[in-house]
């Protein structure tokens, strides 16, 4: 177990240390980030507030924690990944790795989910079936 935990967070790290992924993780965050980042910079080495207001809005609703801008920025990174690197068979391989291990994943919970779900239903029903049979006996 220990082994197999270590191994993962080998593979994880060498994964996003890429300096492929590096750059399109960071291009896609300056789409996301960076630029308010620098524009409340900008505005408050240049005493512009509305600079300082609309930077300081977005990065407020960044904050906050339902915010999707991590999904949207490892998104991104990913279709900057593909478009650049397209010849990048070890990240992408990987990626369509993961992808194809969390669909696989999902697809499994949701058919335990789904036949847990038939279960109490029948559990139900035969619950139903005896309470009629003891109604009748009375």
């Amino acid at each position: 177990m220990k082994e197999k935990l270590k191994s993962l967070c080998k593979k994880i790290i060498q994964f996003f240390i890429n300096p492929r992924l590096l750059l399109c993780f960071g291009i896609g965050w300056m789409i996301t980030n960076g630029w308010a980042y620098i524009l409340f910079g900008l505005g408050t080495w240049l005493g512009n507030e509305w600079m300082i207001g609309i930077s300081s809005a977005y990065l407020t609703i960044l904050w906050l924690p339902v915010s999707p801008e991590k999904i949207i920025t490892l998104t991104i990174a990913v279709w900057l990944m593909k478009l650049i690197f397209p010849n990048d068979q070890k990240t992408l391989g990987t990626l369509r790795q993961s992808l194809a291990s969390l669909k696989s994943a999902l697809r499994r919970k949701k058919k335990e989910h789904c036949q847990k779900k038939e279960s109490k239903k029948e559990q139900r029903e035969n619950k139903g079936d005896n309470l009629k049979e003891t109604d009748k006996t009375f």
